[in-house]
């Protein structure tokens, strides 16, 4: 923990569940700035923009700006510039964020004649049925590629766990026999993006999260310490049934400081 120099916070179950702040994350996440580390957001969220996330956030008394948050949108726009320049693309996802796909050439929703290059799959909603996905799986039998921002399975909402998009991948990558290329977390090239933004390496960065195999195995592969809490989608049944040992498990976020004090010592001293 000595080592520490930057925290990647997962948002949705972490500082917020429905966008309401958890009980000692303003707080927290102050102190965690005040100590002198370095901060990123780094969210698989799909439902808004970075500029609307961080609105919602300030409301909500968290400091933020939009340049502290990066979205798997953001992430997946740079991944298809890198690999599928031009490309034509189709978008399955609930909520608007086009914003966050800057250079990607999208066609339109009631295109129903073109054949795009990449089907990109993003957060699930009411947009999820069954002629949406049926449409994206003839794309995928005419070649498309399958593109994913991320394959979570279910997030927590205020009205208890709400089904999500990995769930309808599934179905798709082997109805089309085709695997997605996931973009967001639990990709190693998010969490290296991540760590971009900071200017850190991976020794010096620690990952909050709720989704033990998503947010925290996955940046211990990435070679991050994890941080497992036990808020928003964490069950005591996945916990145990993981595929790996979290670095650190805490109750909430508001004991990431406690954890931290250690290394914000040794760092303002």
């Amino acid at each position: 923990m000595e080592s520490v120099r930057a925290v990647l916070i997962d948002i949705d179950g972490v500082l917020t569940v429905s966008w309401e702040p958890l009980p000692g994350s303003v707080e927290a996440l102050r102190e965690i700035r005040e100590a002198g580390f370095g901060v990123a957001l780094v969210t698989n969220t799909t439902s808004r923009t970075r500029a609307s996330i961080a609105g919602t956030l300030r409301e909500a008394g968290f400091a933020v700006d939009a340049e502290d948050i990066l979205t798997a949108p953001v992430a997946t726009a740079a991944y298809l510039a890198e690999h599928f320049p031009g490309a034509r693309c189709v978008l399955l996802n609930s909520g608007d964020i086009r914003e966050d796909l800057e250079g990607v050439t999208l066609l339109a929703p009631d295109d129903t004649k073109s054949v795009p290059d990449v089907v990109i799959v993003g957060g699930a909603g009411p947009e999820f049925d069954y002629a949406a996905l049926n449409r994206a799986f003839g794309y995928l039998q005419r070649g498309a590629r399958l593109v994913a921002v991320h394959r979570n399975l279910y997030w927590r909402t205020d009205a208890g766990l709400q089904l999500d998009s990995g769930a309808f991948l599934v179905g798709l990558e082997q109805a089309a026999r085709a695997e997605a290329e996931v973009t967001g977390k639990p990709s190693a090239a998010f969490f290296e993006a991540a760590l971009a933004r900071l200017g850190v390496g991976a020794g010096e960065a620690l990952m909050v999260g709720d989704d033990i195999e998503s947010d925290v195995l996955a940046a211990q592969r990435a070679g991050i310490t994890g941080v497992l809490v036990k808020t928003g989608k964490y069950l005591p049944e996945t916990h145990r049934d993981a595929t790996g040992t979290p670095d650190h498990v805490i109750e909430s976020f508001a004991d990431l400081p406690a954890l931290l004090r250690g290394s914000a010592v040794q760092e303002l001293g």
